[in-house]
């Protein structure tokens, strides 16, 4: 949920929530898209479009009220599973959400790691070995969690 205030036009001021793929209605100007823009780079682009055909330089704010939940689920062989944040404006791969549940359990099977994502409707299972990222080092092969991802780390068979 956020707050857009417009100096001097009470009308134009509105509580909006923002849909899950990040556009704001907006009177006059319709549908907007604010996902993954700093507070300033939305007041800057409600300004211009309010500008561009209704008001002369309209002074916009953006005060967010509520932040839309980026949570991520750490399952299974971990010391502390749970839902997780993501940090604050910024992105969270597999390796870091499970170093926030406090890492892997004694019986953990690390490659068989597997993160759970819903896309369009359909549950995709992505396997990841963690080891080869570990020893590597190449951090590409990490993947970078979208909400409401599950990571499910199952436990090793003796």
């Amino acid at each position: 949920m956020i707050d857009v205030s417009v100096y001097q036009e009470s009308d134009l001021s509105k509580t909006l929530r923002v849909s899950q793929d990040g556009y704001i209605s907006y009177p006059l100007i319709g549908k907007v898209k604010l996902a993954g823009l700093s507070i300033s780079e939305a007041e800057k682009i409600l300004a211009d479009l309010l500008g561009k055909d209704y008001l002369v330089d309209p002074q916009v704010t953006v005060f967010v009220k509520e932040y839309h939940s980026n949570k991520v689920v750490v399952m299974g062989e971990v010391k502390n599973p749970g839902s997780y944040e993501f940090p604050q404006g910024r992105e969270l791969t597999v390796l870091e959400a499970i170093a926030l549940s406090g890492g892997f359990s004694n019986i953990a099977a690390l490659d068989k790691t597997k993160v759970i994502r819903v896309e369009n409707g359909i549950q995709k299972y992505i396997q990841i070995k963690i080891s080869d990222i570990i020893q590597s080092g190449d951090k590409s092969k990490d993947i970078i969690l979208k909400p409401n991802d599950i990571i499910f780390v199952p436990e090793r068979m003796f």
